[in-house]
């Protein structure tokens, strides 16, 4: 992700959330009476810690058993006619998403690694993330193949180019790329090629988008400094 550079370096504490969430700093595992549409992304977190890190914390709706919930049904609406006989998720936050996916439909969970970390046979492709850093991740070999549908997941998407990588390699062994899914894809130049290429799902509203791509949420201003 990029950065935002007027984040202060002092720490934060967290405040409350939206007055109609019903959540507080005390309460972040409760659940609203009224559960409106998205109401979880309200749960991310801003980043407290400067610019070496990621502009807001995703993984906190995660905490919330409902929200993690709801964000995976939300996730998998335009799946629902799909075939799908794999979830692929992205090293690492989409491990916990992709993983969470996997469970509702009832498939089984690929992991897309971080080139080094898997000891047997695989497929390596490079890439360039947020960060503008040159990686490469790696897949194992003996679980894609020919006619095999698989719907890959990651935390977040921002240039698009962590998630092409993914992309490659479930092609690139004779599987089908059903879709993408992802807590929010921002329109970058990567992101909206993703959007224009591939059936893809997340669960920010048209209303939401630019907050996404200004990467400023209207809800960090319930978490006070």
């Amino acid at each position: 992700m990029t950065y935002l550079n007027f984040i202060p370096n002092t720490r934060r504490y967290w405040a409350s959330f939206q007055k109609s969430s019903g959540l507080s700093r005390m309460d972040v595992l409760a659940v609203p009476q009224k559960r409106e549409e998205g109401w979880y992304l309200s749960l991310m977190a801003p980043n407290t810690k400067g610019p070496k890190f990621a502009w807001l914390d995703p993984s906190r709706l995660y905490c919330n058993s409902q929200a993690l919930t709801d964000c995976v049904q939300d996730l998998l609406k335009p799946f629902k006619n799909e075939t799908i006989d794999l979830v692929a998720g992205i090293d690492a936050m989409g491990f916990i998403l992709g993983s969470a996916v996997a469970i509702s439909l009832g498939k089984g969970f690929l992991a897309i690694r971080k080139a080094g970390h898997l000891c047997v046979q695989t497929l390596t492709q490079d890439y360039s993330d947020y960060s503008g850093r040159d990686k490469l991740m790696e897949v194992r070999v003996d679980v894609l193949k020919p006619g095999l549908r698989v719907l890959i997941v990651d935390q977040w998407i921002e240039t698009g180019g962590t998630m092409k990588a993914a992309i490659k390699l479930v092609e690139s062994q004779g599987a089908t790329v059903v879709g993408i899914a992802a807590v929010a894809i921002e329109n970058s130049e990567g992101g909206k090629w993703l959007k224009e290429n591939y059936k893809y799902s997340h669960c920010i509203s048209n209303k939401l988008q630019s907050q996404i791509d200004s990467q400023y949420l209207e809800s960090f201003k319930n978490f006070s400094s």
